[in-house]
């Protein structure tokens, strides 16, 4: 609890004035701007992350993931209201995390709704499938992966998926569907090999 609010604390120590006027310039294209964002929030998105995943080196690559869909966001407009910049930015830093902890969970636990094999002497157990299928999303790129998880594990819309990203919601409906071809592609190539090789 102490930490949540101190990293809460420090995400909110910058007046109403100047996050109003860092949004301002953000809006208006001011790259400067940009850096001057990235390089004040960057350490309190860090500890936020940290504090919330308990990983360090994950939390770094989340970080470039939040500072892209914020700067995305400021670009199209998307914070209403300029003096709550740094509520947004805690908002988008806290749904980062909450999606990188269940992708995890979801990724280390077997399939509970994956489909029985066809029949009791198919050469691939359950459990393998589970784990094809844990492989298949690593091949992923990190957008489509990011875009299959929140879709599966957190039940989010297009819409929804599409402002957390930065992306037009046919953009995600489009990745959504080439990554699940993808994975079911991948599940099907490896189970025929199996197959191919237990029976030689």
């Amino acid at each position: 609890m102490n930490v949540k609010l101190s990293v809460t604390f420090v995400m909110q120590d910058l007046s109403a004035e100047q996050q109003i006027g860092l949004a301002e310039r953000i809006v208006a294209g001011d790259r400067e701007a940009e850096n001057e964002l990235v390089g004040y929030f960057s350490p309190r998105i860090l500890a936020m992350l940290c504090a919330r995943t308990r990983d360090r080196e994950a939390s770094r690559d989340l970080l470039h993931d939040v500072l892209i869909t914020l700067l995305r966001a400021l670009r199209k407009g998307q914070l209403r209201q300029l003096d709550r910049l740094a509520a947004f930015v805690q908002g988008i830093a806290r749904n980062t995390a909450q999606s990188y902890s269940r992708g995890r969970a979801f990724r280390e636990q077997p399939f509970a709704d994956e489909p029985p094999a066809a029949h009791s002497g198919d050469a691939v157990e359950e459990s393998q499938r589970a784990a094809l299928v844990r492989q298949a999303l690593e091949e992923l790129e990190p957008t489509d992966r990011e875009i299959l998880l929140r879709t599966l594990v957190q039940g989010q819309k297009p819409g929804l998926i599409a402002s957390a990203l930065g992306l037009d919601s046919v953009v995600v409906r489009q990745r959504k569907s080439r990554a699940t071809r993808k994975v079911a592609e991948y599940v099907r190539k490896a189970v025929t090999k199996h197959r191919s090789e237990a029976t030689e």
